[in-house]
C-alpha cells in the first residue's frame, strides 16, 4: 500500500471513503460557506495528490474546513503534514513502551498501513529523546516470573538470526516477528527485576530494529517507522543511549532515502549529542555527511566525512553496539564516494566506491547491491556505458536473489541514465527487462 497511495491527501480522502470528485465538491461547498468561489475539480485534486501542484493558501484553508483541521495546526505543521492520518509517536515513559511495541507489531502485520510519522513529529521525538532521562524499570505486578533461561535463549537465537548471510535473512522475518511478540508478552505480563528488565528492553529494541529494516527493504516505510519508534522507546527504557542513537540514524537513513535530507540532518544532530562509542559516532557522522551532500552543503559534508574517519580509527574499550558492528572502512569508502558523486566529483567518487566494494565482505550482499548501483552511476557519468550495464545487471540479479525490493527500485532509478545510450549493445534489452520485471 505504501507504493499505491503516494500522498497524505489521498490517504486522508480514502479514510473517509471519498473519491477525488467527492473531495473537490467538498472544497467547493466549503468555499461557498465562506462566501467564496473555488474552481477545484477532480483534476485539481489529482494534481495535488501526485505532487504536480501544491494547493495555495486559500485552498489549504478550504481543505482544512473539509477535514476539520484547526487553523493553528495548519500553521504549525505546514503542507502536507497537517493533514489528518499522520501517525504521531507516543510520548516516552514506561507506561508507553509496551504500547509502542504492540502498535509496531500490528503495523508490521498490516500491509495496508501507509502513513509515516511526519518530519516535524519525528524531529520533535528526537529532541525529547536527547533530553529525557530513562526512569527505573518496575516489575509487572501479578505476572509470572520471567525465566532467565528463556531470555538467554531468545537473546542467543535472535543474535544467530541477525548474523545469517543476507540471502538467508529474507526467510527469517516471520521468526524475528515471533521473537519480538514473545519479548513484548514477557515485558507486559511477566515479573522481573531491573537488570532482567533492561535485557528484555534491549532485546526488544534490537529485534524491532531488524524487523524495521526488513519492512524498509520491502518498501513498507510506515511499518518500518513504527518498529523503529518502538525500538527507540525500548532503548531508552534500557538506558542504552548508543542503541537509541542508532535508531535515530536509521530514521535518518530512511529520510535521506525518501528525499528528505534536511530531516535526516536534524535527527542526526540530536543523535550525536548522546552517542558515545566511536564506531556509533562514525556511522552517525557518515550518514550526516550523506544528508549534507544531498543538500549540496559541501563544507558540512566534508567536515562530517572527516569526523567519521577519525571516529572509526579511534580505539574503544568495549565492542561496538550490535547495530553498527558491521561499520567498516568499506562503508566509509563507498558512502564517501556517494557523497562525492552527489557533489559532482565523479572521478574521485568512482575511485572511492570501487575501493569500498573491493573491501566489502561477501556476507553483506544487500549492502553490495546498493553499492553496485552507486558504482554503475559513476560509470554512467564517466561515459563508460558497457561497464555501467555490467555492474547494474550484477546489482539487479543480487537484489532479486536476496528479495530486497528497495534495491530493485534503486536499480530502476538508473533507467533514465541508460535511455540516452540505447544504441549501446545490451542497453535496449536491459531497459525492456526493467519494464517487464
Amino acid at each position: 500500500m505504501d507504493d499505491l497511495i503516494r500522498h497524505p491527501l489521498a490517504y486522508a480522502r480514502m479514510q473517509r471513503g471519498w473519491t477525488q470528485d467527492d473531495l473537490a465538491q467538498g472544497v467547493r461547498r466549503a468555499a461557498a460557506a465562506r462566501g467564496l468561489r473555488s474552481g477545484t475539480d477532480r483534476q485539481r485534486v489529482w494534481q495535488w495528490e501526485h505532487k504536480i501542484r501544491v494547493p495555495n493558501g486559500e485552498s489549504q484553508i478550504l481543505l482544512g474546513d473539509v477535514f476539520g483541521v484547526p487553523e493553528n495546526h495548519r500553521e504549525m505543521y505546514g503542507w502536507p503534514d497537517w493533514l489528518p492520518g499522520h501517525d504521531l509517536p507516543l510520548p516516552f515513559g514506561s507506561e508507553y513502551t509496551v504500547q509502542a511495541l504492540r502498535e509496531a507489531h500490528r503495523s508490521a502485520m498490516d500491509r495496508r498501513t501507509f502513513m509515516t510519522i511526519s518530519a516535524v513529529s519525528l524531529v520533535g521525538l528526537a529532541s525529547q529523546w536527547a533530553t529525557i532521562e530513562p526512569g527505573h524499570l518496575s516489575s509487572a505486578l501479578g505476572g509470572k516470573s520471567v525465566d532467565l533461561e528463556l531470555v538467554e535463549w531468545l537473546e542467543a537465537t535472535s543474535a544467530k538470526l541477525n548474523g545469517l548471510p543476507t540471502e538467508q535473512r529474507q526467510h527469517t522475518a516471520v521468526l524475528l516477528d515471533a521473537h519480538l511478540a514473545t519479548v513484548t508478552d514477557l515485558l507486559e505480563q511477566g515479573s522481573y527485576g531491573e537488570t532482567l528488565g533492561r535485557r528484555l528492553h534491549t532485546l526488544a529494541a534490537s529485534l524491532a530494529i531488524t524487523c524495521g529494516w526488513y519492512r524498509f527493504d520491502q518498501g513498507r516505510n510506515s511499518a518500518a517507522g513504527k518498529l523503529w519508534d518502538a525500538a527507540l522507546h525500548s532503548a531508552l527504557a534500557a538506558g542504552d543511549r548508543d542503541l537509541g542513537a542508532g535508531v535515530l540514524s536509521d530514521f535518518a537513513y530512511q529520510a535521506t532515502w525518501l528525499e528528505n535530507p534536511r530531516t535526516a540532518a536534524d535527527l542526526l544532530d540530536h543523535a550525536l549529542t548522546r552517542a558515545r562509542h566511536p564506531t556509533a559516532r562514525s556511522l552517525l557522522h557518515l550518514r550526516k555527511a550523506r544528508a549534507h551532500a544531498a543538500l549540496g552543503e559541501r563544507s558540512d559534508c566534508f567536515r562530517n566525512l572527516a569526523d567519521a574517519e577519525t571516529a572509526l580509527d579511534s580505539p574503544a574499550a568495549v565492542p561496538a553496539p550490535g547495530y553498527c558492528v558491521w561499520m567498516s572502512p568499506a562503508d566509509l569508502a563507498v558512502d564517501s564516494g556517494r557523497c562525492l558523486l552527489d557533489l559532482g566529483h565523479t572521478d574521485a567518487a568512482h575511485q572511492r566506491i570501487t575501493e569500498g566494494i573491493t573491501l566489502l565482505p561477501r556476507a553483506r550482499d544487500k549492502t553490495r547491491a546498493v553499492f553496485l548501483t552507486y558504482s554503475a552511476e559513476s560509470f554512467l557519468r564517466r561515459g563508460e556505458v558497457e561497464q555501467a550495464l555490467l555492474v547494474t545487471n550484477q546489482s539487479l540479479d543480487l537484489a532479486n536473489r536476496i528479495g530486497a525490493d528497495r534495491c530493485v527500485k534503486l536499480v530502476r532509478g538508473l533507467a533514465s541514465g541508460f535511455r540516452r545510450h540505447r544504441d549501446v549493445a545490451g542497453v535496449a534489452e536491459f531497459l525492456e527487462q526493467l519494464r517487464l520485471s
